[in-house]
């Protein structure tokens, strides 16, 4: 059975190509390890769930407050 967190994962990230259709989803989720972990060569492999789905929240929040503020 899948994990809550990956659950809410995979919905951050549909929320996120909805936002971004241009991105691919490896360089979605790259970016996210990124964010997550800095700008380490290993983030892509030593991200957990976890750190990802939180790095997605952050992404998200900021796209709503934009969204809200041109409102």
């Amino acid at each position: 059975m899948m994990s809550q967190i990956r659950l809410e994962l995979l919905e951050a990230l549909g929320e996120l190509s909805e936002q971004f259709p241009e991105v691919r989803l490896g360089q979605l989720v790259n970016n996210l390890a990124t964010l997550a972990k800095g700008p380490q060569v290993e983030a892509i492999w030593d991200v957990e769930d976890k750190e990802l789905l939180e790095a997605a929240k952050q992404q998200l929040a900021v796209f709503r407050s934009r969204d809200s503020a041109m409102v």
